[in-house]
């Protein structure tokens, strides 16, 4: 039904889905290399992708689309999980939630951006407030005041791509349907996605314990498909603002997950510093979206 609660509630499930991403993605690096987790993860959704939309027969999508398609390509399913792999061979996954808690104002601001609104002053304070509490504790977690590692440089690439991503697909997901935008988006970054993973075999060839390959069969399967059937379909039925609010509690779910999987210790820092950026974030979506109301 399209009612504003079946948009939270598949928004909540692709969020809880997603929410396992960056352990399962520091699982698969310690056996895999960043580039082949990245790609290959694309790979084996892009397979997925094309045998759903064959069986399915859906029509191709018209030239403009394509475009919008390349965009939706670019920040999900080729800037985001490279960036991240990258970035947490280096960092714990609960370091890296901190940061990627910006998201949802981050998506919010590219909401606002694509759909040319004037939101009132306080969403962009909120909104740069957050970025900066990120940026701190990214920072003081790292070599020090004003000095970002490359790591968390990769993270806040990511959180770009991926609110980039995030609203164009949201928009798209209305005219080609949510399942189909992602799997469309797959398809079209298949070719890059596979000449890649070739060059990653080449270079170093996977080397991986079996828990190490089921955690990326999970950010192949889930995190790069299945999740983003929900997540897209709750950002269709909408409305967008309200919706992505639900994103607030994935660095909280991620933070919990990296204890209890990976028993990574949570400092006073991580705990206060994922909390000051998700009331920032929260801050910033609610007041776009009592402008929008």
């Amino acid at each position: 039904m399209h009612t504003p609660r079946a948009g939270l509630l598949w928004g909540l499930l692709g969020v809880v889905l997603f929410s396992f991403t960056l352990p399962f993605t520091r699982v698969a690096v310690n056996g895999l290399s960043p580039l082949f987790i990245g790609a290959g993860r694309a790979v084996v959704a892009a397979a997925l992708a094309a045998a759903a939309l064959a069986i399915m027969r859906q029509h191709l999508p018209t030239r403009r689309q394509w475009g919008r398609l390349a965009v939706v390509a670019g920040g999900i399913v080729i800037g985001f999980p490279l960036l991240t792999s990258y970035a947490l061979t280096q960092v714990p996954a609960s370091h890296g939630a901190v940061v990627i808690a910006i998201l949802p104002a981050a998506t919010a601001v590219m909401a606002v951006i694509r759909g040319r609104e004037r939101p009132p002053l306080p969403f962009w304070v909120f909104a740069a407030l957050g970025a900066v509490v990120a940026l701190v504790f990214a920072s003081i977690q790292g070599e020090g005041i004003g000095h970002l590692g490359w790591p968390d440089l990769l993270l806040f690439g990511a959180v770009i791509s991926a609110a980039i991503g995030y609203a164009e697909g949201g928009l798209l997901s209305r005219e080609l349907g949510s399942w189909q935008t992602v799997s469309w988006a797959l398809v079209l970054a298949a070719p890059l996605m596979i000449a890649l993973a070739v060059v990653s075999i080449a270079v170093e060839p996977p080397h991986a314990t079996p828990l190490e390959w089921s955690a990326f069969a999970y950010v192949a399967v889930v995190s790069m498909f299945l999740a983003f059937f929900a997540w897209y379909r709750g950002l269709a039925i909408g409305p967008m603002a309200r919706v992505s609010q639900v994103q607030l509690i994935q660095p909280v779910l991620t933070i919990a997950w990296s204890a209890i999987l990976l028993r990574e210790q949570l400092t006073l820092a991580t705990v206060l510093g994922g909390l000051a950026v998700i009331v920032c974030a929260a801050l910033a979506v609610r007041v776009r979206l009592r402008r929008s109301l």
